[in-house]
């Protein structure tokens, strides 16, 4: 696919006076163009769903989900997935994000990091990538050096690929198996594209690792039932959920949760069920993880309840 001139760097003919109009305009103006990015993202639902049955297969086989990406690109990357262990239970090597330029480049700019493909190929073999893994590359241009070479290196291991821009015809999208194209338009600030093309690609990692989780069980109803009780307001969550989940009070969540070993799952199934742990663990692995099918679960050894 030829690569076209980068949209992302125009200028926005709505905002040629940005600098004479008032702080209320502007922000009126930064509103109304922001109210277009929902709809760009939809025109990329199909390969929205793509990206994220392909993370479910990975994690189905073992495998990880892993964005690469340069500036704001790379830090929305290490945001969605600093954010996975906490809301959905995961181990923090199941999601990750890699940033050209490492950790200094979260908080700083690291000059012409994002100009070697080298760097990607390199951190992505010290991961030791393999087939049953899927990479993400975020580029608002669409044509990062360092995207690049982390697609080229993830498709050599055979790992599923998907690249999002915010660009047609970009350049990244010839080396992804998905590419992602949201078009967002000339940003309110010419070539901000922490603006409108950041929040598109927000959303699509929102929408992509979310339905992932859920994909693999991570949700029961519309509750984090993976969620780790590390904090008090975690446990407080966790109590909740179990009250939400199942009708029950706070007090008698509590309860349950100290039997089923602070799991918000294994006491759901056992208040549902009224059955045992060793019996509610049984279901969810009989289940993988799935707390519905557990719940529904025929009990071929006759009556599981107590």
């Amino acid at each position: 696919m030829a690569e076209t001139n980068s949209i992302t760097e125009a200028q926005n003919q709505k905002t040629m006076k940005l600098d004479a109009m008032s702080t209320r305009e502007i922000l009126q103006m930064m509103n109304e163009e922001d109210k277009t990015v929902p709809e760009a993202v939809n025109d990329e639902i199909i390969s929205i769903e793509k990206a994220a049955q392909a993370a479910i297969h990975s994690f189905e086989k073992g495998g990880r989900l892993i964005y690469i990406g340069a500036g704001s690109s790379g830090r929305l990357g290490i945001l969605d997935a600093a954010e996975c262990p906490p809301t959905f239970g995961t181990h923090p090597e199941q999601v990750m994000g890699l940033i050209a330029g490492g950790e200094a480049a979260l908080t700083e700019a690291v000059e012409g990091a994002e100009d070697d493909p080298e760097e990607a190929r390199a951190e992505l073999k010290h991961m030791h990538l393999d087939e049953k893994d899927t990479v993400i590359a975020l580029a608002a241009s669409g044509r990062t050096p360092y995207c690049i070479g982390g697609l080229e290196y993830s498709r050599q291991t055979g790992a599923s690929t998907a690249a999002i821009s915010c660009n047609k015809n970009a350049r990244i999208s010839d080396y992804a198996d998905i590419p992602i194209e949201i078009e967002v338009g000339p940003e309110v600030l010419t070539g901000s594209t922490r603006l409108k093309a950041g929040t598109a690609q927000k959303l699509a990692l929102n929408m992509i690792s979310t339905s992932a989780m859920i994909g693999i069980g991570k949700i029961y109803q519309n509750l984090m039932v993976d969620v780790q009780p590390s904090n008090e307001k975690l446990r407080k969550r966790v109590k909740d959920i179990v009250s939400l989940a199942t009708h029950i009070d706070a007090e008698s969540s509590a309860a349950y949760l100290e039997k089923a070993g602070q799991d918000p799952k294994i006491a759901i199934i056992m208040i549902e069920l009224q059955c045992t742990y060793n019996e509610a663990k049984a279901r969810l692995e009989q289940t993988n993880g799935w707390v519905r099918a557990a719940v529904k679960l025929e009990d071929k050894e006759g009556d599981a309840h107590e």
